[in-house]
């Protein structure tokens, strides 16, 4: 009888990998396929449109060399870094104002400032792409109506001006997500912490630094990965907002949009994979680090328990 049973359930078993079979025929072809013909890719050169030749690292090495490449790096993590400070510091007295507050219609707001995350980025880039234009832009418009300006200014032609546009932009569009993240982890703290805190004579702001910011660790730690990895692959408002050129002087030619151009309009598809394996480990290093800093250390008793 108990043969019998171990029989059926084998059967059963093998069954079972007729159900998760096209879930790995997917991520095969089109995840794990990909990804290791692109590190392939990425140590060849294209002899002609329709072969390439193997050049071992030459392509990484043009990466340490090429002064546009450098510049990319260093614009993606401006960007990122000046979009994503304030989007957490907004976010966190945002989310504990909207929380903690008897603010009539709160849900309202929650929404509203969700609202922005909903919209597609390319839609993003094509509205502020609008109200940017220097000849037909609503914001000169409205500065020249306002007599604040006396000609119409080309914003994006203006370096830091066009960095500080798209991490705008960043900003706009991700805080309310982040803001939601940061209520949802509150609601998780219970009050008795609070009280008690408040009965050892603890102000607000110290409850606020000793209580809260230490057990939103865990959501803070997800807001930066999560952002870090999203931020260092930003592409679609760059380009949007210039049609791909990065503004003058490359100021807003971000890795991913240096990697597109490279790839889709000079068609030098190796070089641009080499680009797309430096971004890959720079995101990987960099989360790590970022967990490794922000996830704290154990307890030494729990740990030796």
């Amino acid at each position: 009888m108990a043969g019998r049973n171990f029989t059926f359930f084998k059967k059963r078993g093998n069954k079972g990998y007729l159900f998760i079979l096209p879930f790995f025929l997917v991520m095969i072809s089109f995840q794990l396929y990909p990804i290791l013909y692109t590190l392939k890719l990425s140590t060849t050169s294209p002899v002609n449109l329709f072969e390439n030749k193997f050049v071992g690292i030459e392509n990484y090495e043009r990466l340490l060399t090429n002064e546009v490449f450098l510049k990319s790096i260093f614009n993606t993590w401006f960007i990122w870094l000046m979009n994503f400070i304030p989007q957490i510091v907004f976010a966190l007295l945002l989310a504990v104002i909207l929380y903690e507050w008897q603010i009539r219609g709160k849900d309202a707001f929650r929404t509203v400032f969700f609202l922005p995350n909903l919209v597609t980025a390319a839609s993003i880039g094509v509205l502020f792409a609008v109200l940017l234009d220097w000849q037909h832009g609503s914001l000169n418009h409205i500065l020249m109506a306002l007599k604040f300006i006396i000609e119409p200014i080309n914003w994006l032609s203006k370096v830091s001006i066009a960095r500080g546009a798209v991490a705008f932009i960043q900003w706009w569009q991700w805080f309310g997500y982040t803001t939601i993240i940061v209520m949802a982890g509150l609601s998780s703290i219970s009050g008795e912490l609070y009280e008690a805190a408040f009965i050892d004579g603890a102000s607000k702001t110290q409850a606020f630094f000793r209580v809260t910011l230490p057990l939103l660790r865990p959501i803070i730690l997800y807001v930066v990965i999560t952002s870090l990895i999203g931020g260092l692959q930003i592409f679609d408002i760059p380009r949007v907002l210039t049609n791909g050129r990065g503004a003058p002087d490359n100021a807003i030619t971000t890795m991913v949009l240096y990697l597109y151009n490279q790839a889709f309009k000079n068609f030098n598809v190796g070089y641009a994979s080499s680009v797309a394996y430096t971004l890959f480990f720079m995101i990987l290093f960099f989360s790590i680090l970022s967990f490794k800093l922000l996830s704290g250390k154990k307890q030494r008793g729990g740990s030796e328990l």
